[in-house]
């Protein structure tokens, strides 16, 4: 079975993956008695690959999850162009993300989780190598901020899997055409 590129994010309802100064500082929804919900445990069961900018990497290791890296039990490929020691689990490389992409598809593996950011989604959105789209809508308005989408050249046609409502959160999921 051949491998899929998965962009699993979440946005405001707006279309803004952070503020203009790239804090997610409003994704906590404090919702009051959340129901129990195991989308992302399920969603973590389907990957063995996590990519993301190193800005994201910073976010996770000093804003999301200090002190703990939740992705120690899979691969985790960070796209810098700043020195950075290697950890167990954790490659820092420069290379074009689509090449990367390109590369991992033909390995053997379960599915590739794109974590974000921009300059990550972007590249594979002119590229078209997103399989699925599972964005989580969160019932925020930023007004302004770091856009989930941005210009592009060719439009993508996606089809509609599934939509749900869960604890005040919109969950979306596509595939590509």
């Amino acid at each position: 079975m051949k491998r899929k590129v998965v962009l699993f994010i979440a946005m405001s309802l707006d279309g803004y993956i952070a503020r203009k100064n790239g804090s997610i500082d409003w994704l906590d929804t404090h919702v009051v008695d959340p129901v129990e919900d195991f989308s992302y445990e399920n969603f973590y069961s389907t990957i063995d690959t996590v990519i993301m900018g190193r800005t994201t990497y910073d976010q996770v290791i000093n804003e999301l999850s200090p002190g703990f890296y939740p992705y120690e039990d899979i691969q985790s490929y960070v796209l810098t162009s700043r020195p950075a020691q290697p950890k167990k689990h954790v490659k820092f490389i420069n290379e074009e993300i689509s090449e990367l992409i390109l590369h991992l598809k033909m390995e053997a593996g379960k599915d590739i989780w794109i974590v974000g950011g921009h300059s990550i989604i972007k590249p594979l959105l002119q590229h078209n190598l997103i399989d699925e789209f599972r964005i989580t809508i969160i019932p925020t308005l930023l007004g302004n901020g770091i856009p989930l989408f941005d210009s592009f050249q060719d439009e993508i046609k996606l089809h509609q899997v599934n939509c749900y409502v869960q604890n005040q959160l919109t969950y979306l999921h596509f595939i590509r055409k």
